[in-house]
């Protein structure tokens, strides 16, 4: 086996099983598979954990975690692929980021793994057993590159930064900041975050 075609193998490999535990955890999300909340239940959980407006928060998790993973799997629009995934991982980052690195202790350690796994892959290619490849690369390009993950690390800092306001917003009107991390906690038992 050439060392090629072990990359492109490489590659398909971790595409797919990437894009698949995306897929699940949007699912969750967006249709309520795998015993997820579905929009409603997200949308909810958003609310609790402070993103603003949590229905469009819960939306957009579940398509950068679903359709980016879907993307990913099938190797189109890779760079697209994992800037979304990414993007939508890095939301979860900071759910989880008060609990610690350690998914053992609810840490962001899981969603860290994949968000960079992602942005790996959308840096890296999709490899020669990808729709990108059949399609010679259109939406491969090193523009669309550049462009894709620019926009989701513009959006993921404006999400996470309106959290972070409304969560501050929260503290100081009375309410109790550790409050936030208490339902940050009971919204992670379905995994809205992630």
């Amino acid at each position: 086996m050439t060392t090629l075609s072990r990359r492109d193998l490489g590659l398909l490999a971790l595409r797919v099983g990437t894009g698949a535990v995306l897929v699940a955890h949007g699912a969750q999300k967006l249709f309520g598979c795998f015993g997820g909340g579905g929009v409603e239940g997200t949308t909810q959980a958003m609310e609790a954990m402070g993103f603003s407006p949590a229905r469009e928060s819960a939306i957009a998790a579940g398509l950068g975690e679903a359709g980016g993973g879907a993307l990913l799997a099938l190797g189109l629009a890779t760079p697209a692929a994992g800037a979304a995934a990414a993007g939508a991982m890095a939301g979860a980052v900071a759910v989880h980021y008060p609990a610690g690195f350690f998914a053992m202790q609810g840490g962001y350690e899981y969603p860290a793994f994949l968000g960079f796994t992602s942005a790996a892959i959308g840096l890296a290619g999709a490899g020669r057993y990808s729709l990108d490849h059949a399609t010679g690369h259109v939406l491969d390009r090193p523009w669309v590159v550049v462009t894709a993950f620019v926009g989701a690390a513009l959006a993921a800092a404006a999400v996470v930064g309106r959290r972070a306001d409304a969560l501050a917003g929260a503290g100081s009107e009375g309410g109790d900041a550790s409050g936030a991390s208490g339902a940050d906690s009971a919204a992670r038992s379905g995994e809205p975050g992630e």
